[in-house]
């Protein structure tokens, strides 16, 4: 991003630090609505100056942000569960609640750091996230509205006003930047590519781990699948069907007949219980990879969700035994409209 496209992404989000300073559950829920409503419009006027977008507005703000980069994984899924709290706003009986105050805070907080460290301005001291998370709201408030502080070099251009030791710092930034910039081009080869090494952090159960790994990969190789494969698995894991359904369309644009993307697209689906979507998907990865037996199996159960139990059994015969089994709901198939219901398990 260029100089003036930060700053007026930065301009925004500082015109609304007074709204987000208020948000406190000891106010009233009309006041609270619209210090929500207008920090929300603050940081879709900071996405759209990122974007270059002057009418694209909410998910697809956020989805387009996501795409170019400008965004990394956890800030999109902070923006997305903000953005629907500003959809319940819209409702004039809705009454924020603490869980609200808390999404707009980490969306702001995300986003707002975010800009800092691309603009080179350097944020005030504060306490890790832990401790953010676990400070009261007058607390987390404050660090939300504390002013920010920016580096002025002090030299007149002839080394003047720079202390000594201001040198020895200087030095000390470079040579801890040459370290890691050789073993980012020698030491790290050795761990894999960027892929492997977010499926590895995946399998351990290091999420923020996986999460940088996968976007890096998808940074690395802008037509790859599996990265956004991964990461759609990861958001629906925790429930941002939005954000899964992203990822999972960049991975169709780039690959449209991917197997594994068309079953995760069913697997989304299915766990949103739209059953008639789904199948269709399952259908697709079928016929993609007609070795597959997972989407065989869940195909099947989507198919006994609808009720075409025939067609069911056929395809949870072909699967043979799996986790899909547990997907499939007790029903009697002579007992007509309890298709569909009940929870079970979803895809690995």
């Amino acid at each position: 991003m260029t100089a003036p496209v930060l700053r007026g992404a930065r301009a925004a989000l500082d015109a609304a630090r007074p709204a987000v300073a208020r948000l406190d559950a000891s106010r009233g829920p009309e006041d609270l609505a619209a210090d929500l409503i207008e920090t929300w419009g603050a940081i879709e006027t900071a996405l759209r100056s990122m974007v270059g977008s002057s009418v694209l507005t909410g998910q697809p703000l956020i989805r387009e942000a996501r795409q170019r980069q400008l965004i990394d994984f956890d800030q999109a899924n902070a923006l997305a569960e903000f953005q629907a709290v500003h959809d319940r706003l819209q409702s004039v009986s809705y009454r924020p609640t603490e869980g609200d105050l808390n999404s707009a805070r980490s969306a702001f907080l995300k986003l707002d750091s975010g800009l800092i460290g691309d603009t080179g301005v350097v944020a005030p001291r504060s306490a890790p996230r832990d401790a953010y998370a676990a400070a009261g709201p007058t607390a987390q408030a404050a660090a939300v509205a504390a002013p920010v502080e920016t580096t002025v070099p002090a030299s007149d251009g002839a080394g003047r006003g720079i202390p000594a030791w201001g040198f020895i710092v200087i030095g000390a930034v470079i040579v801890t930047a040459l370290i890691a910039g050789g073993y980012y081009a020698f030491g790290n080869r050795g761990g894999g590519s960027s892929l492997q090494q977010g499926i590895d952090a995946y399998r351990n159960g290091q999420r923020e781990a996986a999460v940088s790994a996968f976007n890096r990969a998808a940074r690395e190789d802008p037509k790859a699948v599996l990265p956004h494969v991964y990461l759609a698995r990861m958001a629906r894991e925790v429930g941002n069907f939005s954000l899964a359904t992203q990822e999972l369309q960049l991975a169709l644009q780039a690959e449209p007949n991917n197997a594994l993307a068309l079953r995760e697209m069913g697997a989304n689906l299915l766990a949103q219980g739209n059953f008639e979507l789904a199948r269709r998907f399952y259908v697709r990865a079928v016929q993609a990879d007609p070795t597959d037996k997972t989407a065989q199996g869940y195909l099947g159960c989507t198919l006994m969700r609808l009720g075409r139990f025939p067609e069911a059994t056929t395809f949870l015969n072909r699967a043979g035994p799996g986790p899909w089994t547990s997907c499939t709901p007790a029903v009697n198939p002579n007992q007509p409209g309890v298709a569909g219901q009940g929870t079970g398990t979803i895809p690995p």
